[in-house]
């Protein structure tokens, strides 16, 4: 921030009043809790990344977090882990960012892999129902609690807002895919600046003072990506990335179900531009109808666990991975072995790329900042991406209060309501979202146990 002379504190660095960026202890400690809490798909997560470090803590900036966002919309692979691989090394550079990646999929792996293990011995984990019906709505309230702060933060002119309520009409009412709708952003926001800036210029040129100060501003100045910084952080993370297929094939054979499941997966990583939803269809008919590693019902099972779990969507491909494995174990493995090995050969491959994009590009993102014409592009993108959220918010909603469809489709109140309060709880009276979440949770399970 121009103007505002750092002071130092302790191991902590001061550059406004509110302003503090944290230790790496401190940091690793949230990364942990946010693995835990990460509810509702990238929308939710979203959502919690802005509320706890951007308006409790004040650890980044909102325009930092905005550009951080943009960026991560437009990579392939779960957005909301790589916004935190982002975050993480905004912070603490290499080690923060791999912390926060890590940390953010580490919980999920554990719990899904649990939950994976219960389905094969018992079936669908029926226990789970009532807590996850109070958590599902609960998430839903989170969501919707997000989407006016971010309007408020970067929808700064009439321009800004109306590319927003587009970007809400097209994903959500004629359901055109989201990078194509921020691609478009983006050219609308060059075009503008290049003949009529005065339309977003106050988003286009970031405020001298006001706003949440942003203590991670001027380590990153001289942060300098180059050539040789690109080719080593390429073949490094191309290398990790191959690495666990490679050895599998040496191992236990290059026909494995376990070396299958890497070259697919890998693959899979490549396309899962616009989210979870756009690759599921090809991964779920491939998985059961191809290689037969699960039945339909099996990857519909798969599909509600992660769906109601922490962690990113796209986590369901560990299950995949796991009842592959069990189901056909390679040579003489046992099929929880084998189960376990496939499920960490998947969620390896899948989440090793997003660490490298994030790596690779985030030096030279930050440098882009500095450019006029690259800062209304983004201003345009940041809109657009707030009605991506707003379409979210509004898609999981309707899911989660109206689950069915057609002319016997009945509202869900309880989910309803208890969306509401969440909300109220969250934008009035600025609850403690994790006493939240549990009171949801507990709600939920008492409704349960009520109708049994």
């Amino acid at each position: 921030m121009s103007g505002v002379a750092p002071e130092r504190s302790g191991r902590q660095t001061v550059e406004a009043p509110g302003a503090v960026a944290p230790g790496f202890r401190e940091a690793l400690r949230f990364w942990l809790k946010l693995g835990f809490i990460s509810f509702g798909g990238p929308a939710g997560q979203i959502a919690i990344m802005q509320r706890e470090l951007v308006e409790k803590k004040r650890w980044i900036g909102q325009e930092r977090f905005l550009h951080a966002l943009n960026f991560c919309m437009l990579l392939p692979g779960p957005e909301a882990q790589q916004l935190a691989i982002y975050c993480g090394w905004l912070l603490h550079r290499t080690r923060g960012g791999l912390a926060a990646g890590l940390l953010f999929v580490l919980p999920s792996a554990c719990i899904l892999w649990g939950l994976s293990y219960v389905y094969v011995l018992h079936g669908e984990a029926l226990w789970l129902a009532g807590i996850l019906k109070g958590l599902q709505p609960a998430v839903a309230g989170v969501v919707l609690a997000a989407v006016p702060r971010l309007a408020a933060k970067s929808l700064t002119t009439p321009a800004l807002a109306g590319i927003a309520l587009a970007a809400f009409g097209l994903i959500y009412g004629l359901g055109v895919g989201f990078p194509w709708v921020v691609a478009g952003a983006a050219l609308i926001g060059w075009t503008v600046w290049r003949f009529a800036p005065r339309w977003f210029q106050a988003k286009a040129t970031p405020p001298a003072g006001g706003g949440v100060p942003d203590p991670v501003a001027a380590r990153h100045e001289a942060t300098a990506p180059g050539l040789g910084r690109a080719l080593r952080v390429s073949a490094l993370g191309a290398g990790l990335w191959a690495a666990p297929v490679v050895a599998a094939g040496l191992v236990v054979g290059w026909g494995s179900t376990l070396v299958a499941q890497g070259l697919f997966f890998s693959r899979a990583a490549l396309v899962t531009f616009g989210g979870a939803y756009s690759v599921l269809p090809y991964v779920a008919q491939r998985a059961v109808e191809v290689h037969g590693w699960l039945s339909g019902p099996q990857m519909l099972a798969g599909l509600a666990f992660a769906e109601t779990t922490p962690g990113p969507l796209i986590m369901v491909l560990q299950f995949v991975g796991f009842m592959g494995g069990w189901n056909h174990p390679d040579g003489g493995l046992t099929p929880l072995l084998a189960a376990t090995l496939c499920a960490g050969m998947t969620t390896w491959v899948t989440f090793v790329p997003c660490f490298l994009w994030i790596f690779l590009g985030a030096p030279h993102v930050e440098r882009l900042r500095e450019k006029p014409a690259l800062g209304a592009a983004l201003a345009a993108v940041t809109a657009a991406v707030v009605g991506v959220v707003l379409s979210l918010a509004v898609w999981s909603a309707g899911q989660i209060w109206r689950p069915a469809t057609g002319a016997g489709a009945r509202w869900d109140w309880f989910a309803v309501v208890l969306s509401v309060a969440v909300f109220v709880a969250l934008d009035r009276f600025r609850a403690n979202l994790i006493g939240v979440l549990a009171a949801a949770g507990a709600a939920g399970w008492l409704w349960a146990a009520a109708l049994a």
